[in-house]
Protein backbone atom coordinates (compact mmCIF):
# COMPACT_ATOMS: atom_id res chain seq x y z
CA UNK A 1 0.00 0.00 0.00
CA UNK A 2 1.36 3.35 -1.03
CA UNK A 3 -0.43 5.54 1.14
CA UNK A 4 0.48 6.61 4.55
CA UNK A 5 -2.49 7.50 6.37
CA UNK A 6 -2.73 10.21 9.46
CA UNK A 7 -4.87 12.24 11.31
CA UNK A 8 -3.10 15.00 10.30
CA UNK A 9 -3.74 15.61 6.24
CA UNK A 10 -0.65 17.41 5.51
CA UNK A 11 1.23 14.61 7.33
CA UNK A 12 -0.43 11.90 4.65
CA UNK A 13 1.84 10.45 2.06
CA UNK A 14 1.09 8.70 -1.29
CA UNK A 15 4.15 7.23 -3.07
CA UNK A 16 2.36 5.94 -5.88
CA UNK A 17 3.60 8.18 -9.03
CA UNK A 18 1.18 7.82 -11.13
CA UNK A 19 -1.87 10.06 -9.96
CA UNK A 20 -4.99 10.89 -11.96
CA UNK A 21 -4.01 13.99 -13.63
CA UNK A 22 -0.20 13.84 -14.69
CA UNK A 23 1.59 16.57 -15.42
CA UNK A 24 1.80 15.95 -19.60
CA UNK A 25 -1.66 15.17 -20.03
CA UNK A 26 -2.32 17.48 -22.59
CA UNK A 27 0.58 15.24 -24.85
CA UNK A 28 1.78 18.08 -26.93
CA UNK A 29 4.44 16.77 -29.16
CA UNK A 30 7.12 19.08 -27.60
CA UNK A 31 10.45 17.76 -26.53
CA UNK A 32 12.41 20.35 -24.10
CA UNK A 33 15.98 20.26 -23.53
CA UNK A 34 17.20 18.63 -20.61
CA UNK A 35 18.86 21.30 -19.06
CA UNK A 36 16.13 24.21 -17.48
CA UNK A 37 16.53 27.74 -15.61
CA UNK A 38 12.80 28.34 -13.73
CA UNK A 39 13.37 31.98 -12.17
CA UNK A 40 11.29 33.68 -9.82
CA UNK A 41 12.64 36.98 -11.87
CA UNK A 42 9.15 39.02 -12.86
CA UNK A 43 9.64 40.01 -16.32
CA UNK A 44 13.54 40.30 -16.23
CA UNK A 45 12.56 36.74 -18.43
CA UNK A 46 10.76 37.62 -20.99
CA UNK A 47 12.94 40.85 -21.44
CA UNK A 48 16.01 38.82 -21.34
CA UNK A 49 14.12 35.83 -24.03
CA UNK A 50 13.31 39.10 -26.58
CA UNK A 51 16.83 40.15 -26.03
CA UNK A 52 18.52 36.73 -26.60
CA UNK A 53 16.29 35.89 -30.01
CA UNK A 54 14.89 32.85 -27.82
CA UNK A 55 11.75 30.94 -28.96
CA UNK A 56 8.36 30.98 -27.25
CA UNK A 57 7.84 26.82 -28.00
CA UNK A 58 4.51 26.48 -25.95
CA UNK A 59 2.75 28.26 -22.89
CA UNK A 60 1.72 26.73 -19.34
CA UNK A 61 -1.59 28.13 -19.31
CA UNK A 62 -3.03 28.63 -15.83
CA UNK A 63 -6.24 30.39 -14.73
CA UNK A 64 -4.56 33.83 -14.15
CA UNK A 65 -2.10 33.82 -16.93
CA UNK A 66 0.04 32.13 -19.45
CA UNK A 67 3.64 31.42 -19.22
CA UNK A 68 6.06 31.47 -22.05
CA UNK A 69 8.04 28.47 -22.37
CA UNK A 70 11.67 29.46 -24.37
CA UNK A 71 14.38 28.42 -25.92
CA UNK A 72 17.15 29.50 -26.32
CA UNK A 73 20.53 29.39 -27.35
CA UNK A 74 23.79 29.45 -24.70
CA UNK A 75 27.09 28.47 -24.02
CA UNK A 76 26.54 25.99 -27.68
CA UNK A 77 23.96 24.22 -25.28
CA UNK A 78 19.68 24.67 -25.80
CA UNK A 79 18.08 26.18 -22.24
CA UNK A 80 14.86 25.69 -21.48
CA UNK A 81 13.70 29.40 -19.94
CA UNK A 82 10.20 30.19 -17.79
CA UNK A 83 9.13 32.81 -15.45
CA UNK A 84 8.14 30.91 -12.02
CA UNK A 85 4.95 31.90 -10.42
CA UNK A 86 5.45 33.21 -6.76
CA UNK A 87 4.02 30.27 -4.39
CA UNK A 88 5.01 26.54 -3.52
CA UNK A 89 1.94 25.17 -5.15
CA UNK A 90 1.75 27.14 -8.57
CA UNK A 91 5.36 26.73 -9.07
CA UNK A 92 5.74 23.09 -8.46
CA UNK A 93 3.23 22.16 -10.73
CA UNK A 94 5.17 24.45 -13.83
CA UNK A 95 8.56 22.14 -12.36
CA UNK A 96 6.33 19.26 -12.75
CA UNK A 97 5.14 20.01 -16.18
CA UNK A 98 8.42 20.64 -17.26
CA UNK A 99 9.87 17.55 -16.35
CA UNK A 100 7.59 15.43 -18.33
CA UNK A 101 8.49 17.31 -21.04
CA UNK A 102 11.77 16.29 -20.73
CA UNK A 103 13.72 18.53 -18.60
CA UNK A 104 16.41 16.60 -16.00
CA UNK A 105 18.36 19.75 -14.65
CA UNK A 106 17.07 22.95 -13.16
CA UNK A 107 18.07 26.26 -11.65
CA UNK A 108 15.68 28.30 -9.92
CA UNK A 109 17.15 31.70 -8.41
CA UNK A 110 14.48 34.27 -6.70
CA UNK A 111 14.77 36.53 -3.60
CA UNK A 112 14.55 35.96 0.01
CA UNK A 113 14.07 37.58 3.46
CA UNK A 114 16.52 37.92 5.93
CA UNK A 115 15.94 36.88 9.36
CA UNK A 116 19.74 38.10 10.20
CA UNK A 117 21.55 41.20 9.52
CA UNK A 118 22.48 40.68 6.01
CA UNK A 119 22.94 43.25 3.25
CA UNK A 120 20.30 43.28 0.52
CA UNK A 121 21.53 42.02 -3.15
CA UNK A 122 23.78 39.24 -1.30
CA UNK A 123 23.74 35.86 -3.40
CA UNK A 124 23.51 32.61 -1.04
CA UNK A 125 22.82 29.25 -2.00
CA UNK A 126 20.21 26.90 0.25
CA UNK A 127 21.92 23.38 1.17
CA UNK A 128 18.63 22.83 2.92
CA UNK A 129 15.26 23.98 3.73
CA UNK A 130 12.98 23.52 6.65
CA UNK A 131 9.40 22.42 5.03
CA UNK A 132 7.10 24.90 6.52
CA UNK A 133 4.54 24.57 2.72
CA UNK A 134 2.20 21.73 2.08
CA UNK A 135 3.37 21.35 -1.72
CA UNK A 136 6.42 19.28 -0.47
CA UNK A 137 4.14 16.87 1.27
CA UNK A 138 2.52 15.62 -1.75
CA UNK A 139 6.14 14.78 -3.18
CA UNK A 140 8.11 13.40 0.02
CA UNK A 141 7.10 11.55 3.44
CA UNK A 142 6.91 13.83 6.01
CA UNK A 143 10.09 15.61 7.94
CA UNK A 144 11.15 18.45 9.03
CA UNK A 145 13.96 19.55 6.60
CA UNK A 146 14.86 18.53 3.11
CA UNK A 147 18.33 18.68 1.42
CA UNK A 148 19.02 19.92 -1.90
CA UNK A 149 20.45 17.97 -4.77
CA UNK A 150 24.78 17.65 -4.26
CA UNK A 151 25.22 17.94 -7.89
CA UNK A 152 23.26 21.22 -8.02
CA UNK A 153 24.73 22.55 -5.43
CA UNK A 154 28.00 21.45 -7.38
CA UNK A 155 27.12 23.50 -10.46
CA UNK A 156 25.74 26.56 -8.52
CA UNK A 157 29.37 26.91 -6.59
CA UNK A 158 31.47 26.46 -10.05
CA UNK A 159 29.08 29.53 -11.52
CA UNK A 160 29.73 32.00 -8.40
CA UNK A 161 33.57 31.05 -8.38
CA UNK A 162 33.50 31.92 -12.15
CA UNK A 163 31.65 35.41 -11.35
CA UNK A 164 34.22 35.40 -7.99
CA UNK A 165 31.30 36.34 -6.31
CA UNK A 166 31.17 35.58 -2.53
CA UNK A 167 28.32 33.35 -0.97
CA UNK A 168 27.15 31.66 1.92
CA UNK A 169 25.40 28.42 2.18
CA UNK A 170 22.10 28.64 4.50
CA UNK A 171 19.40 26.88 6.03
CA UNK A 172 16.08 28.60 4.43
CA UNK A 173 12.63 28.77 5.30
CA UNK A 174 10.16 27.87 2.82
CA UNK A 175 6.76 28.99 3.70
CA UNK A 176 3.16 29.62 2.80
CA UNK A 177 1.87 32.31 4.73
CA UNK A 178 3.56 35.29 4.10
CA UNK A 179 1.59 37.47 6.30
CA UNK A 180 2.12 34.49 9.10
CA UNK A 181 5.29 35.33 9.95
CA UNK A 182 4.74 35.93 14.03
CA UNK A 183 7.81 37.05 16.27
CA UNK A 184 7.77 34.44 18.23
CA UNK A 185 7.98 31.89 15.00
CA UNK A 186 10.79 33.83 13.70
CA UNK A 187 12.98 33.48 16.72
CA UNK A 188 12.05 30.00 16.74
CA UNK A 189 13.19 29.36 13.14
CA UNK A 190 16.57 31.49 13.36
CA UNK A 191 17.21 29.11 16.47
CA UNK A 192 16.91 25.73 14.47
CA UNK A 193 19.09 27.52 11.59
CA UNK A 194 17.24 29.11 9.39
CA UNK A 195 19.04 32.66 8.17
CA UNK A 196 16.30 33.28 5.21
CA UNK A 197 12.92 32.80 4.60
CA UNK A 198 11.29 32.39 1.11
CA UNK A 199 7.87 30.29 -0.29
CA UNK A 200 9.51 27.61 -2.73
CA UNK A 201 12.53 26.15 -2.09
CA UNK A 202 11.17 23.18 0.00
CA UNK A 203 8.66 22.48 -2.42
CA UNK A 204 10.74 22.31 -5.63
CA UNK A 205 13.39 20.49 -4.30
CA UNK A 206 10.67 17.83 -2.98
CA UNK A 207 9.17 17.73 -6.30
CA UNK A 208 12.99 17.18 -8.16
CA UNK A 209 13.46 14.49 -5.45
CA UNK A 210 10.43 12.59 -6.22
CA UNK A 211 10.85 12.83 -10.21
CA UNK A 212 14.25 11.93 -10.09
CA UNK A 213 16.03 15.14 -11.49
CA UNK A 214 18.30 17.57 -10.40
CA UNK A 215 17.52 21.07 -8.95
CA UNK A 216 18.94 23.41 -7.34
CA UNK A 217 18.17 27.24 -6.69
CA UNK A 218 20.46 30.71 -6.20
CA UNK A 219 19.09 33.25 -3.76
CA UNK A 220 19.52 36.78 -2.68
CA UNK A 221 18.83 38.92 -0.23
CA UNK A 222 15.67 41.30 -0.46
CA UNK A 223 13.55 42.32 2.57
CA UNK A 224 14.53 42.42 5.95
CA UNK A 225 12.85 40.87 8.87
CA UNK A 226 15.84 40.58 11.35
CA UNK A 227 13.98 43.70 13.31
CA UNK A 228 10.81 42.36 14.58
CA UNK A 229 9.25 46.03 15.47
CA UNK A 230 10.35 47.39 12.09
CA UNK A 231 9.96 44.91 8.76
CA UNK A 232 12.11 46.74 6.07
CA UNK A 233 11.05 46.22 2.42
CA UNK A 234 13.91 47.58 1.30
CA UNK A 235 13.87 47.33 -2.55
CA UNK A 236 12.96 43.23 -2.86
CA UNK A 237 15.93 42.89 -3.90
CA UNK A 238 15.60 44.57 -7.32
CA UNK A 239 18.99 44.94 -8.12
CA UNK A 240 19.58 41.38 -8.63
CA UNK A 241 17.15 40.02 -10.96
CA UNK A 242 18.98 40.63 -14.29
CA UNK A 243 22.45 39.19 -12.67
CA UNK A 244 20.96 36.41 -10.48
CA UNK A 245 19.64 35.17 -14.31
CA UNK A 246 22.68 35.09 -15.80
CA UNK A 247 24.29 33.23 -12.57
CA UNK A 248 20.92 30.34 -13.42
CA UNK A 249 21.96 30.38 -17.18
CA UNK A 250 25.73 29.81 -16.04
CA UNK A 251 25.20 27.21 -13.21
CA UNK A 252 22.51 24.96 -15.11
CA UNK A 253 25.50 24.77 -17.76
CA UNK A 254 28.00 24.01 -15.05
CA UNK A 255 25.85 21.16 -13.68
CA UNK A 256 27.54 17.38 -14.23
CA UNK A 257 24.58 15.66 -15.65
CA UNK A 258 26.21 11.84 -15.13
Amino acid sequence: MALIKNEIPILEFDSNEKAVIMPGHERFEMKLPKRAVLAFLGDCIDKFAEKSNAKAVNYFISETKKYPVYILKYKGEEICLVQAPVGAPAATQILDWLISYGVKTVISAGSCGVLEELEENLFLVPNRALRDEGTSYHYAAPSRFIDINKAALKGIKKALAIHNLKYTEVTTWSTDGFFREPREKVEYRKSEGCSVVEMECSALAACAQFRKIIWGEILFTADSLADAEKYDERSWGEDSFEYALRLCLDAVTEVDEA
